[in-house]
């Protein structure tokens, strides 16, 4: 029993690898995706919800081989699907993994039923006149995203009833799955379609929506009715799209001209054709790393083991999330970690980021004479750092302090000199003259004497 185990392992392994080395010939890969079931009302469900399938994709109808009918023995034949994308969407690199790899695509199937639209922007785009034949056929949405997690694709597909044999009618792809932004710079999210153009679905027109969700809120941000071009609705400012690309490429990409803190959130592009809805979704993050400031600046002269009160401001920052602490680094190069002292609530600005404080007593009985206190902000804005001196007077002067005691000395004594020499000589210029005008006074009597 076990070595026919081993047998079946080993011809399901050479089937997939085989699945694999045919992808890759033909440029497009087998997605090995969930087909979802859908649910019965009423009654217990009898089984798993979900199937393994496999979806053959070629840019040609006439590409599709019969090794393909080949299938591992874990995945249900009513479970695999032949699809013909010319638009070659899901040919995508970022689908088809090296072989071996553990990182695959993500990718799911539901089946799907076309039916008009009541969104008011989409009601125009359905006919009465359309005949409803081509609706009845077998219709798929399939769900992907790629290995690397930096592409999504929603693809409606349709075969005629019955058969495996499915043609793409419309493809949604976003590469913005995840987009950060700092705050005021301009944010593209990319949304692009391709519509099957011999479908009698997409000569009506199309329309397109942004959403925006967030916490569980949400908003229309921006409606276009590209049937009779024109916005029906705008419900963000500075928000458009680029409608020559648009209707040239179909690139229906949101343009936000300045991030503000109240765009990051989830956005959900939606396109609209008759009885159809392809939507994907991606995340905006607008990141602002802190400013940061230390009060006061510079820091006092203070005598070692004495406490010094410090504080740290980090402003301007989105989102939430910051870890601000202190560190202090000696003399001799070492870093020692202080904690994060004792933090304020956070505090909501015009712009709507973000303030928060951290107050510091710091006990320099353990810190050496001198050394750099610094605020570290940790944030997903990336790390910043604000530092400042501290220099401390200890009870027995170190080498540093005699030498400047010294040189205070030096200086004090050359001043005192000075002012003793400045003394000494006014006094002997002041003697000399009154001697000499003693002298002068003397002859001038005896002059006078002799005279008379």
């Amino acid at each position: 029993m076990l070595f026919h185990h081993v047998i079946a392992y080993i011809y399901v392994f050479q089937c997939i690898s085989t699945f694999y080395v045919i992808s890759s010939a033909f440029g497009c890969p087998v997605l090995e995706c969930w087909f979802m079931k859908e649910k019965v009302s009423g009654g217990l469900s009898g089984g798993p919800n979900q199937d393994k399938s496999l979806l053959y994709v070629h840019k040609h109808a006439d590409s599709h081989r019969a090794e393909s009918h080949d299938a591992p023995l874990e995945v249900n034949p009513d479970r695999l699907y032949f699809v013909t994308d010319p638009a070659a969407t899901l040919c995508h690199r970022s689908l088809n993994p090296r072989r071996g790899s553990s990182n695959k695509p993500m990718c799911e199937i539901n089946p799907l039923h076309p039916q008009p639209s009541t969104l008011e922007l989409a009601v125009p785009l359905t006919e009465p006149a359309l005949s409803p034949i081509y609706l009845h056929a077998d219709w798929l949405s399939t769900a992907l995203q790629s290995f690397d997690k930096t592409m999504s694709i929603s693809a409606i597909t349709r075969a005629p009833t019955g058969t495996k044999e499915h043609d793409v009618i419309l493809t949604l792809t976003t590469k913005t799955v995840l987009v950060q932004s700092r705050l005021g710079a301009p944010v593209l999210l990319d949304c692009s379609f391709w519509a099957d153009p011999s479908s009698p679905l997409t000569g009506t027109g199309f329309a397109v929506e942004w959403r925006y969700q967030f916490r569980g809120d949400g908003r229309l941000v921006l409606a276009y009715d590209g049937k009779s071009d024109r916005l029906s609705h705008t419900g963000e400012e500075g928000a458009t799209l680029d409608f020559e690309a648009l209707h040239g490429r179909g690139n229906a990409s949101l343009i936000l001209q300045e991030a503000k803190v109240h765009h990051s959130g989830i956005y959900i592009c939606s396109v609209y054709l008759p009885y159809l809805q392809a939507q994907v979704a991606m995340e905006l993050q607008v990141v602002e790393p802190p400013s940061l400031s230390i009060h006061p600046s510079p820091l006092p002269l203070t005598a070692q083991g004495q406490t010094i009160n410090i504080q740290c401001e980090a402003s301007g920052f989105a989102p939430l999330s910051l870890d601000l602490h202190w560190e202090f680094k000696g003399a001799d190069g070492n870093t020692k970690v202080l904690g994060s002292g004792s933090l304020s609530s956070h505090r909501q600005l015009w712009d709507g980021t973000y303030t928060q404080s951290s107050r510091l007593e710091l006990d320099t009985a353990d810190l050496g004479r001198a050394g750099e206190v610094a605020c570290v902000g940790v944030h997903p804005g990336g790390t910043r750092r604000v530092s400042v001196e501290i220099n401390l007077i200890g009870n027995s002067p170190s080498i540093e302090d005699s030498m400047a005691m010294v040189g205070v000395a030096l200086v004090l004594y050359g001043l005192i000199k000075l002012v003793s020499w400045s003394f000494s000589g006014s006094e002997k210029r002041i003697k000399t003259t009154y001697v000499e005008g003693f002298k002068a006074r003397r002859w001038t009597s005896f002059s006078l004497v002799i005279q008379i």
